[in-house]
């Protein structure tokens, strides 16, 4: 088997009112799941109805019959998606197996999961480690389900994915040949849970033949929303075994594995350990030794072959050898030593690091145990942070540090370490750093395979006097304190550090710029921590001076002067409602854009023009783009706004005071754009949202600014001024409305669903 890593209840912190957008730190609460392809799962529906196992079951019942699941049916697509069965598969319940099929016989139990001919013992490793954690198990393994009283064919099981649970139902029709179960299957004939969970697993992943290969830490992932990491124990850290000894105190998971033989699938060597094959750790321990020459404290680990059978480890501290006669039968007691050909046996630390490759550790989120349990067991917790976000082409996808001016572009979060571990002689803080890509397996069949991804750590010594988000100017005279080793296309790059107490920042980013992707960041602590996103806080300023001197105001006099013309144009144009509607205001704004008034001739709107505006508007990077547009001028959309962003009392138009006061908006903007179009291209970068947005008088944070560009940007990234326009428009708009509805400043605002609909449809 090839074990090669493969290339990770949300709450709502901020719902703005522009384009419905959110900010989230997620927490992992078990008691929201997700049905497969709900929305919310991270799944697109893979019908037209959601399976509902409750509901599914309920009908059933009431109807008779067993459920056939049409998601995921009993045929040979199931099994593989390259090649054909090499036999012809029965697929049988298990009622047509044996005489009195159970979920479970006697509990579950790390010895009911024996492997069949599927290459997935990564899984099965998993799966033994689950068993250990009972309340764990039961999140992935739910005991509303049995083969007795409520019984109809159906199954569902629960996986964590991308920060949320997703509930998969099944049918328990199982692929056998000559009425035996050809892939995992319970040392106990009647048992099946273990059976179901691999089909289950499988379905998530679109066959069994997608089980072929993996992690065992990314199966580890999927039953416990856990944090993992992976050590090549070639490169072991001197204090590795104390790392062990730590995430086994917290409940961590562990598993480990030999490398490869490229030549025999699965060899066993003399020493009766299997080559390219998945051992889970279900102990590390100090063990009291005394022999008669010494005594002390040996480091030893107890570890489980998934075969569950005789090949065993058969060196020192193996079953019945001579070292267990120097440990206390008091000892043995307490750790539970047992001798049986059952898979499992004990070695110690050091002959596990001359002989095993590489060893995983998926470290539990703090919401994994209750309270009671971590006493009873005498375990402890971890500390968590944990935030979700996207990498947006242009925005928010600055690329690596290589990449120096858009880096700081890229997301930022805030981890402030206070505390340092309570046994380390350094003073320092453990802090684990996890960043995971979303949703690229499930994309394969589409080409996106994997980014390349990687995080930088920053120290921050004075974080009150630096700006949000830190700029291009901190880091182009700061260095990072610690980075994840290399930039990788796995799904989950995850590191451990030691620092010393205080604030720091970290940056994640794809390697190369412009690359979309979204994305979970974790930080595990051994005290607690503070995170935060450094951001901006979303609200107004004040408008850019160097805009203010682009639309410099005439003299008090003139403007008087200009006053009164304009409000004889403007009747003229009105008619006798003295109001403009959307289509006259766009037959002002495209005259006073093209400026195409043949010569000699005379044109009110271009008076009228000049009086508000001057000569701004002539012969502007604006303008000359705004000609070649294919929309013919403004955009009937960007017009309607304008008028329902001016329109106090509902008619649809605007008077004269209005239209006045829309101008000088209409100004800024344009002043705006003028600014940061230095090439007169008659585009903004994305790039330039922010700073754009920020000289408008707008303070807007990463997550707004991704939908801004989701929803204005062309596909190459670019924002065209009719685009900018809009998204000014919508923004102040926006802004104005919520703050009619929180005049204390509160920063929340309650409507009724008729005024939100109202208010939202109509701007």
């Amino acid at each position: 088997m090839r074990t090669a890593a493969v290339a990770i209840v949300v709450a709502v912190a901020i719902v703005f009112a522009v384009a419905i957008v959110f900010a989230v730190a997620i927490v992992f609460a078990v008691a929201i799941v997700f049905a497969l392809g709900e929305r919310g799962s991270g799944f697109r529906p893979r019908s037209e109805n959601v399976q509902d196992f409750q509901k599914i079951r309920a009908d059933l019942l009431a109807r008779g019959g067993l459920f056939e699941d049409p998601e995921f049916g009993a045929t040979d697509s199931s099994l593989f998606y390259s090649q054909t069965p090499s036999r012809r598969f029965e697929w049988k319940r298990p009622m047509e197996i044996v005489e009195d099929p159970r979920l479970f016989v006697e509990g579950a139990s790390r010895f009911d999961i024996q492997q069949g001919e599927l290459g997935d013992c990564w899984l099965l490793a998993a799966m033994a480690n689950l068993t250990l954690i009972d309340n764990l198990f039961q999140q992935v393994v739910p005991h509303d389900q049995n083969f007795q009283g409520d019984y109809a064919g159906i199954f569902h099981f629960r996986f964590w994915q991308f920060g949320r649970w997703v509930d998969v139902v099944i049918d328990d029709r199982l692929p056998t040949y000559n009425g035996q179960l050809i892939f995992l299957r319970s040392s106990q004939p009647n048992e099946f849970w273990s059976a179901l969970l691999e089909k289950a697993y499988a379905k998530l992943h679109g066959s069994y033949e997608a089980l072929k290969g993996g992690s065992t830490v990314e199966a580890l992932e999927d039953f416990t929303g856990g944090v993992s990491e992976m050590y090549l124990l070639n490169e072991a850290p001197p204090n590795l075994f104390q790392v062990m000894l730590k995430a086994f105190e917290r409940n961590s998971l562990m598993a480990c594995s030999i490398e490869a033989d490229p030549n025999i699938t699965e060899a066993q060597t003399t020493e009766g350990l299997v080559k390219g094959h998945a051992y889970s750790i279900t102990k590390v321990q100090y063990v009291d030794i005394q022999t008669p020459n010494r005594s002390g404290k040996i480091p030893l680990l107890r570890l489980r072959n998934p075969w569950g059978n005789e090949a065993e480890w058969n060196g020192p501290w193996s079953d019945k050898s001579a070292e267990w006669r120097f440990i206390s039968e008091s000892e043995k007691e307490e750790i539970g030593l047992v001798f049986e050909y059952d898979g499992e046996f004990w070695m110690s630390f050091t002959d596990f690091v001359k002989r095993f490759s590489r060893v995983e550790i998926c470290n539990l989120s703090p919401d994994s145990l209750t309270e009671e349990e971590l006493r009873a067991e005498d375990k402890k917790k971890w500390e968590m942070g944990v935030f979700e976000g996207e990498w947006v082409r242009g925005v928010t996808a600055g690329g690596c540090r290589n990449f120096l001016e858009t880096f700081w572009h890229n997301p930022q979060y805030i981890v402030e370490l206070t505390d340092a571990d309570e046994d380390d002689e350094d003073n320092k803080c453990t802090i684990l750093i996890a960043l995971m890509q979303k949703n690229r397996r499930s994309q394969r069949k589409v080409g996106a395979e994997c980014l390349t991804i990687g995080f930088a750590v920053y120290h921050l010594e004075e974080p009150e006097k630096l700006p949000k988000p830190l700029d291009l100017s901190f880091f182009k005279y700061n260095a990072s304190c610690a980075r994840s080793p290399s930039f990788i296309n796995l799904r989950e790059v995850t590191s451990r550090f030691k620092l010393p107490p205080g604030t720091y920042v970290i940056v994640p980013s794809t390697f190369d710029p412009n690359e979309e992707g979204e994305y979970i960041l974790r930080v595990f602590t051994e005290k607690k921590n503070h995170m935060e996103e450094n951001d901006e806080e979303v609200g107004t300023g004040e408008i850019d001076t160097r805009v203010k001197d682009i639309i410099a105001p005439d003299s008090p006099e003139e403007e008087e002067k200009k006053s009164d013309k304009v409000k004889e144009f403007f009747n003229k144009l009105a008619g006798e409602d003295e109001e403009v509607d959307w289509v006259e205001l766009k037959e002002i704004l495209d005259y006073a854009m093209r400026n195409d008034v043949p010569r000699g001739e005379t044109n009110p709107l271009s008076g009228l023009l000049s009086l508000l505006c001057g000569s701004f508007f002539k012969d502007t990077p604006c303008a000359s783009a705004f000609e070649t547009q294919d929309t013919g001028g403004f955009s009937k959309d960007v017009c309607r706004s304008m008028i329902a962003m001016m329109d106090i009392d509902r008619s649809g138009k605007l008077g004269f005071e209005e239209f006045k006061t829309l101008w000088i908006n209409v100004k800024h903007w344009k002043g705006v754009f003028k600014l940061y179009d230095k090439e007169n291209t008659g585009y903004l970068s994305a790039f330039q949202l922010r700073e754009a947005l920020n000289s408008a008088g707008y303070r807007l944070n990463n997550h707004i600014l991704n939908a801004l560009c989701h929803r204005y940007s062309a596909k190459d990234g670019r924002i065209a001024f009719d685009d900018f326009m809009m998204c000014s428009v919508r923004l102040k708009s926006m802004i104005e409305l919520f703050r009619d509805k929180d005049p204390n400043e509160t920063n929340k605002a309650v409507f009724t669903l008729e005024e939100w609909m109202e208010n939202t449809l109509y701007s």
